[in-house]
C-alpha cells in the first residue's frame, strides 16, 4: 500500500479568533482517512525543518515568521512540497503585540514574501453570514465533480493575483458577488492552494468544506 501523505497544520492561539486549540482538531478529523495522517502543532520552529512532510496546511493569523521559519517554508514549497492555505492564512497584516490585535502598516505589500506565495491576501470581511459557493472550474481535480456548497462562515474580501492564480470557486454574497474563495498555483516546483473557508466549527464540519480541504491536500502533495 502507498505510505500516506504526511501534513503538518499549523496555526496558534494569539487571538480570540482562529484559535488553534479549536479548529486544529476540526482541521484533523476533515482530513482523517486511510492516505492521510495530520500532524498538528502551533510551534513555529518546526517550519526550519520540513523534511518529514508532504504538505504544510497552514492556519496562522499572525504570519510574523522568523527568517529561517520562513525561509524553510519558502524552500519547502519551492522544492515541490504542498502548501495548503485554510481561511486566517490568507490575512497577512494582523501581528500580535503585547497581546493585542495590531495591524501593521503597508496592506498593499504584507509580508511579500508570503504574499508571493500564496497569490493573495485578506482585506476585509463582512459579518458571519450563510452564503454559496459556487465552483467555477469543473477541470481541476481538487474542483472536478464538486458540487456548490452552502455555508456558514466568515466571508473574505481578498485581493488577489487573478493572472498568476487559478480560481476554482467564488461565492455568491449579496454585497460581494463573485469574490474567489479558492485558487489554485504553481510555486517553483511546488503546489499551492488556498481557500477563505474555514472561520470556525460550522465552515470547518460542513461536508463540502471538508471534500475540499481533502482534495487539496492530496493535490498540493502529489496525490
Amino acid at each position: 500500500m502507498p505510505t500516506k501523505l504526511s501534513v503538518l497544520a499549523i496555526g496558534g492561539n494569539r487571538f480570540p479568533f482562529h484559535r488553534f486549540d479549536e479548529s486544529g482538531p476540526l482541521l484533523a478529523n476533515a482530513l482523517d482517512n486511510d492516505s492521510i495522517e495530520v500532524t498538528l502543532t502551533t510551534g513555529r520552529d518546526v517550519l526550519t525543518d520540513l523534511s518529514g512532510y508532504d504538505v504544510v496546511l497552514d492556519y496562522l493569523t499572525d504570519s510574523t515568521l522568523e527568517d529561517e521559519q520562513r525561509d524553510g517554508l519558502l524552500s519547502f514549497v519551492r522544492n515541490g512540497g504542498g502548501y495548503v492555505g485554510v481561511h486566517c492564512a490568507a490575512d497577512l497584516t494582523t501581528t500580535a503585540a503585547d497581546g493585542q490585535d495590531e495591524l501593521i502598516d503597508g496592506r498593499d505589500a504584507p509580508f511579500p514574501e508570503l504574499r508571493n506565495l500564496l497569490g493573495g491576501h485578506f482585506v476585509t470581511h463582512p459579518e458571519q453570514t450563510a452564503f454559496d459557493v459556487r465552483i467555477v472550474d469543473s477541470y481541476h481535480p481538487i474542483s472536478a465533480s464538486l458540487s456548490d456548497i452552502r455555508v456558514w462562515d466568515e466571508p473574505y474580501v481578498l485581493n488577489v493575483d487573478v493572472d498568476d492564480v487559478r480560481v476554482l470557486a467564488r461565492m455568491d454574497h449579496p454585497e460581494y458577488a463573485d469574490m474567489p474563495v479558492a485558487w489554485v498555483r504553481e510555486f517553483y516546483d511546488g503546489r499551492v492552494f488556498y481557500s477563505s473557508l474555514g472561520h470556525g466549527e460550522p465552515a470547518l464540519s460542513n461536508v463540502g468544506v471538508r471534500e475540499l480541504l481533502r482534495r487539496a491536500v492530496r493535490w498540493a502533495g502529489g496525490r
